[in-house]
């Protein structure tokens, strides 16, 4: 991955007529965040109609609209401009990039604001219904935008891909519906429920749809509201976020072997959190154990993190090394330590629970501190006093169950090993149940 680094005067005129209406005045004076009034509005017509974008959703007839009128009171108001100002903060990092994928695409340019109304720019966003990521995917919505998500990673959460997926699905939804408010409208509801929509009221104006009260609340809100905020981060007479438009560079690093962002966080003597936030699709800050992988980094911090990831003297994940006592399987290891079962299996090649032996140690890759397990107490174990007739289908495990009776220790009893088979007609030793 080159370089990322959004330069508007030279790379698209279009987008540097549009970020100039964000650049406040050098005679603007700090306090001038007010209330927009209905004068404002108005006033503003003549604003929108001869400087912004040709393909800018802000037009007379949306901002006449009552919900716009609405959300652009809120968006100017003291409560609006700290919540506006609070999502750039949070996106400051990510900005640059989806500028330069917006204008790329020669998207509206009100699309670079829209993980404001989906997420806050909190690239760990959650929603009740399960939405992730700074673009709010759903699980069941990834497919076809090259996202992945398993036990380590969540790409939901990678602003790279979750910015270029969620694009492509604008898009094509625009593709499909001829509009970019029912393409907004289809995203937010879905393309299946807008689609029906349409093709029942044979109408294909989303205002109009939204006068009729054919969308669900969220979605007849969901495009005033985009609109109202791109409006008001337009007028640096009411909102000053000049400081957002800079730049922010970053590279992709090739890894040779799995890392913690911790151990290179601090190493290499990077802000964690930002180091974090660049690559949140780490669930548990731990890269894949996979040889194919990169990780992103602040472009200023390349040198110091590439001479990192090159000393071979320097371990660059964490273990714990967990010692096996009588009743420990791989499953209680993952639940205890918080780790994903396949974590384990990939640290500590051919083992499996049939194989696990007390006193054995395994290693547990650490994804966060945790104390080591105290003392089990251990049950007296009972005499093997009684006989038991193997039957077919039965195993060490099932028996041990029946028994109530540790695997490994049935197995002793009888000079086993937890790999070997029991054959139909065997008589093994066995406790007396009571």
């Amino acid at each position: 991955m080159n370089n990322k680094k959004f330069n508007v005067g030279m790379n698209n005129l279009f987008f540097l007529i549009f970020i100039s209406l964000i650049i406040i005045p050098a005679s603007a004076q700090p306090g001038s965040e007010r209330q927009l009034s209905a004068q404002d509005t108005e006033d503003s017509s003549e604003h929108s109609k001869n400087f912004l974008p040709e393909n800018s959703l802000i037009t007379d007839a949306v901002l006449e609209q009552a919900l716009t009128q609405r959300y652009i009171a809120y968006f100017s108001s003291a409560d609006g401009i700290k919540f506006l100002n609070a999502s750039l903060d949070r996106g400051s990092i990510y900005l640059p990039f989806i500028r330069q994928e917006v204008a790329q695409r020669n998207l509206p340019p009100e699309l670079v604001y829209l993980p404001i109304i989906e997420s806050g720019f909190q690239v760990t966003a959650r929603s009740r219904a399960g939405a992730v990521g700074l673009w709010q995917f759903m699980l069941n919505s990834i497919s076809g935008y090259g996202i992945r998500v398993n036990d380590t990673i969540d790409e939901r959460r990678d602003f790279i891909k979750s910015t270029r997926g969620a694009l492509q699905k604008l898009e094509d939804n625009y593709k499909t519906l001829g509009s970019w408010e029912l393409a907004l409208a289809a995203y937010n509801a879905g393309l299946g429920a807008v689609t029906r929509i349409i093709q029942r009221t044979k109408i294909n104006d989303y205002w109009e749809l939204s006068r009729k009260g054919e969308f669900k609340q969220e979605t007849l809100h969901y495009v005033p509201k985009l609109i109202a905020a791109a409006y008001v981060l337009s007028r640096p007479d009411i909102i000053d976020i000049s400081i957002w438009n800079k730049s922010f560079e970053w590279k992709a690093i090739p890894l040779a072997r799995q890392i913690s962002l911790d151990i290179v966080a601090e190493e290499a003597g990077v802000e964690r959190d930002l180091l974090k936030r660049l690559n949140a699709h780490l669930i548990h800050g731990i890269t894949p154990a996979v040889s194919d992988y990169h990780i992103i980094v602040p472009a200023a911090y390349v040198e110091q993190i590439s001479s990192v990831l090159e000393r071979e003297d320097l371990k660059l994940i964490r273990y714990h090394y967990h010692v096996v006592r009588q009743g420990d399987t791989l499953w209680s290891m993952s639940r205890y330590y918080d780790i994903p079962l396949n974590m384990i299996e990939q640290h500590n090649p051919g083992i499996t629970n049939r194989y696990l032996k007390i006193g054995e140690t395994v290693i547990v890759p650490a994804f966060k501190d945790v104390a080591p397990p105290p003392p089990r107490q251990i049950a007296a174990v009972k005499p093997f006093d009684g006989t038991h007739l193997v039957k077919n289908g039965e195993t060490l495990w099932s028996l041990s169950r029946y028994y109530k009776v540790d695997p490994q220790v049935l197995a002793e009893a009888n000079g086993m090993t937890m790999d070997q088979i029991l054959r139909a007609g065997r008589t093994i030793k066995v406790p007396i149940i009571e």
